[in-house]
C-alpha cells in the first residue's frame, strides 16, 4: 500500500508540475491547451467518473490521467519540464480550478439531463 501511496503523490507532483509548464511562456500552444485540460481535470474535486463507482471509479485515475500526463510530458521541452518539475517540489500550494469544475459538472448535468429526457420518452 505504501508504494501505491507514493505513486499517487507522484502522479500529484506530476499533475503540478505540467501546471506551471503549461503556463510557461516557452511551451508551444498545443502542449499547452492539453497541459491545462489534464491539470484542470487532476486537480477538480469533481471526477467524470464518481470514485464510488466499482472499478470504473478508479480507471480515470489509474489509466487515463497517467497515459495523458505521459503524452504531455512527450511534448513539452525538457527545460521547461525540468524547470517546472524544480517549481512543483519547492511549493505547497496545490492549485484547484473552479473552471474545470463548473464545466464538469455542467457534463454531469447534460447527461442527467439526456437521461431523464431519454427515458421519458420511451419508458
Amino acid at each position: 500500500m505504501g508504494t501505491l501511496n507514493e505513486w499517487a503523490r507522484s502522479l500529484k507532483r506530476q499533475s503540478l508540475a505540467l501546471y506551471y509548464a503549461a503556463r510557461d511562456p516557452r511551451t508551444p500552444w498545443y502542449a499547452k491547451l492539453i497541459a491545462a485540460a489534464i491539470v484542470a481535470y487532476a486537480l477538480s474535486p469533481i471526477d467524470l467518473i464518481p470514485d464510488f463507482i466499482p472499478v470504473l471509479g478508479l480507471l480515470d485515475d489509474l489509466l487515463l490521467l497517467p497515459a495523458a500526463i505521459w503524452i504531455v510530458v512527450r511534448l513539452m521541452p525538457k527545460g521547461v519540464l525540468d524547470d517546472a518539475r524544480e517549481r512543483a517540489e519547492a511549493t505547497l500550494e496545490r492549485p484547484t480550478s473552479r473552471t474545470a469544475a463548473v464545466v464538469i459538472v455542467a457534463i454531469w448535468i447534460a447527461c442527467a439531463a439526456a437521461l431523464a429526457w431519454w427515458a421519458a420518452r420511451w419508458l
